[in-house]
C-alpha cells in the first residue's frame, strides 16, 4: 500500500500482483473515512485492478472543510490514480455520499463506469448540511452551492446518452436513504444495471464480500480489463 496526500487529499492506493490494467477511486460516504473501504480496495487488488481510496475534505486525515471543490477532487484523484498506478481506465465506486458524487463527477474524471452503492441525492445532502446534521466540517454555503448545480438523475441521463456503464447496488432496507432512489435513478438511465438486495441496512452492502466480489468483477468487465 502506497499512501500521500495530493491538494491536501490524502490518499492510499492499493496495487495488484503484476500490471493493473483498470484501477478504480473509492468514495467514501458522509461522516466516513478511506480507511472504512480499505477491503474494498484490497479486494480490487485481488481482481486485478488498482484501487485508490481518498478522505474528501473534512474528513479523516485530509482537514480542512468539505466545499465547492468536491466534485473537481474526485477528478484530481482519478488522475493521480492514472499516474501513480500506471493505468488508463478508471473507474469510481462510492457509497451514500460518495455514491452521489461518483455519479456527478464521473464525466469530469473521464471514468469509463461507476459503482453507486445506495447513492444520497443531492436533496438530501443540502437537507443534512444546511441543518448540521452531519459532523464533518463543511463549508455550508459553497456545499448547498455545489449540490444544487449537480442533480444525480441528470448525472444518470447523462451517463446513461455516453453509454458509460452504471451499477447501482441498494439495499431494500435502507432505513437513510430509500431504495426508491436508486429505482428513479435506474429508470431515468435505462442502461443502468439494478441490483435490489432484500433487507440489509445503509451500510451492509459496502461489506458483503459476495457484493464486494460482484462489484469488482462487473468493474473488470466494464472497464475491459
Amino acid at each position: 500500500m502506497e499512501t500521500g496526500t495530493t491538494d491536501g487529499l490524502a490518499w492510499a492506493r492499493f496495487a495488484p500482483q503484476g500490471v493493473a490494467a483498470a484501477g478504480v477511486v473509492v468514495l467514501h460516504g458522509a461522516d466516513s473515512r478511506k480507511e472504512s473501504h480499505f477491503d474494498f480496495a484490497r479486494a480490487c487488488a485481488a481482481g486485478g485492478l488498482a484501487a485508490l481510496a481518498f478522505d474528501a475534505r473534512g474528513h479523516g486525515e485530509s482537514g480542512g472543510a468539505l466545499d465547492g471543490r468536491a466534485v473537481d477532487d474526485v477528478a484530481l484523484m482519478a488522475d493521480v490514480l492514472r499516474a501513480r498506478g500506471g493505468v488508463s481506465a478508471v473507474g469510481l465506486r462510492g457509497s451514500s455520499m460518495g455514491g452521489y458524487f461518483a455519479l456527478v463527477a464521473a464525466t469530469g474524471a473521464r471514468a469509463g463506469a461507476v459503482v453507486a452503492i445506495c447513492p444520497a441525492s443531492a436533496v438530501g445532502l443540502s437537507v443534512g448540511v444546511r441543518a448540521q446534521r452531519f459532523g464533518f466540517a463543511a463549508d455550508r454555503d459553497a456545499v448547498v452551492g455545489l449540490l444544487g448545480r449537480h442533480d444525480e438523475t441528470d448525472a444518470a441521463r447523462a451517463l446513461d446518452a455516453a453509454a458509460v456503464p452504471v451499477l447501482l447496488l441498494h439495499a431494500e432496507g435502507d432505513e437513510v436513504v430509500p431504495v426508491e432512489l436508486s429505482r428513479a435513478l435506474h429508470a431515468a438511465a435505462p442502461g443502468s444495471e439494478l441490483v435490489v438486495v432484500c433487507g440489509g441496512h445503509h451500510r451492509s452492502i459496502q461489506h458483503d464480500p459476495e457484493l464486494q466480489g460482484m462489484a469488482v468483477r462487473w468493474l473488470g468487465r466494464a472497464l475491459g480489463a
